[in-house]
């Protein structure tokens, strides 16, 4: 059996891939919250509590939870997958002294290695650690700024670094730099750990262009949604249309070109698959929506076609279905749904066919899916929505069931 499975977004969830939030999320404070695309600071022994409980629902409902720290961890037992991973991770950083590179070398390798990443993810103050003699004008010249290295709060969205689709993974190039260094984690661990011995990829977080995976939906076997928007890029999504084409058995995307805002900074954000023909939708997509659908055509090219049908029909068309349902969030109302969508009310994670976890704050959106059929779990939320990411922004589905 293939570690990874992941041929559409409602399949009975069995295996997915978590971050607890750390220390990093200790490390937010107001002057940088622009920096590390944070709008508020979350309670961290709540968030934890809350996040605890995310985890909780998905074992009972049959899910194996794996932690990004906990692999990673067991990756860098190796000393010189260590070293290897280190001097990268100081390199991606920015660290560009020979001697602040070095003095954090030597401060960081001398940890265990599961001391090591919790430091790496919540970051590194410049009061922490003592730099020998300068030796750059870099250095003489430093700024106010507190961190050598920054920290990542946006570690527990663990659903964009990479994206599970079939048998393999996108390794995604975030677009901004706050959170570049996230997929160097899953790097290693798809590289080096046993696990994921042989999983192919379909992108790599080298090439130039910028993809995520909140804007990666797979809807079937053969059909993948990927939202061009703020943070993916239409030259990314030609090439995992591609290798898809090459070495799967998809066979289109449907490419949703969403307003290139924060608002909507993914796919998911606006737009989620909870059954086999319902989605929840934000109202506020549906005007500016444009779809484009991309094929095999001859001799590995790509054959592209906008389609100006509405949204419904390229749904049901696409998954061979009569008709599909789109549940718009807090029922459509302009206010109640700009509240519940700032809090993820259309970002839900299906973890069978008709059962999704949502966050309990979107009681609205939640009541509308109950009325629709769909069981709706609900996690609390006061601390982890202060992040703008939901259930499915926290989760790695790394093995589905396949539909039947």
């Amino acid at each position: 059996m293939s570690f990874i499975n992941v041929t559409s977004e409602i399949g009975q969830l069995r295996r997915v891939l978590l971050h607890r939030p750390g220390q990093e999320v200790e490390n937010l404070v107001p002057e940088y919250l622009g920096r590390l695309l944070f709008d508020d600071i979350p309670y961290l022994k709540i968030a934890q509590q809350e996040h605890d409980r995310f985890a909780e629902i998905l074992r009972e409902n049959g899910a194996e939870v794996l932690y990004l720290e906990n692999l990673i961890t067991e990756v860098l037992e190796d000393d010189k997958i260590k070293l290897e991973f280190l001097n990268e991770f100081l390199n991606e950083s920015g660290i560009t002294s020979p001697s602040l590179k070095d003095t954090l070398v030597e401060y960081l390798a001398k940890m265990p290695s599961r001391q090591m990443v919790d430091k790496l993810m919540a970051g590194v103050r410049k009061n922490e650690v003592e730099v020998k003699e300068p030796t750059s004008l870099v250095e003489m010249m430093s700024d106010d700024y507190p961190f050598y290295l920054d920290p990542m709060p946006n570690l527990y969205f663990t659903r964009d670094p990479g994206a599970s689709i079939g048998n393999g993974i996108t390794l995604n190039r975030m677009r901004t730099e706050a959170r570049r260094r996230e997929t160097l984690f899953l790097k290693y661990i798809v590289k080096y750990h046993k696990l994921f011995e042989g999983t192919p990829l379909w992108y790599d977080r080298s090439m130039p262009y910028s993809i995520e995976g909140g804007d990666e939906l797979v809807l079937s076997d053969k059909v993948v949604a990927i939202g061009c928007s703020e943070r993916t890029s239409a030259e990314a999504i030609e090439i995992v249309a591609k290798n898809l084409f090459e070495n799967t058995s998809f066979e289109k995307i449907l490419v949703f070109d969403i307003p290139k805002c924060r608002a909507f900074m993914h796919l998911d954000t606006v737009f989620t698959m909870v059954d086999y023909d319902k989605f929840t939708i934000h109202p506020g997509i549906q005007g500016p929506l444009s779809v484009y659908e991309v094929t095999k055509g001859a001799n590995n090219t790509l054959k592209f076609k906008h389609n100006t049908s509405p949204l419904d029909k390229i749904l049901s068309e696409a998954l061979n279905i009569s008709s599909v349902e789109l549940i718009p969030c807090g029922g459509g109302d302009f206010i109640v749904a700009g509240r519940e969508q700032w809090n993820d009310g259309s970002n839900t994670l299906a973890i069978a066919p008709g059962v999704v976890v949502t966050y309990e704050r979107n009681y609205v959106t939640n009541e509308i899916l109950t009325k629709r059929g769909i069981k709706v779990l609900t996690i609390p939320s006061s601390e982890l929505s202060r992040g703008r990411g939901g259930p499915r922004c926290m989760s790695m589905p790394l093995y589905r069931e396949n539909l039947k």
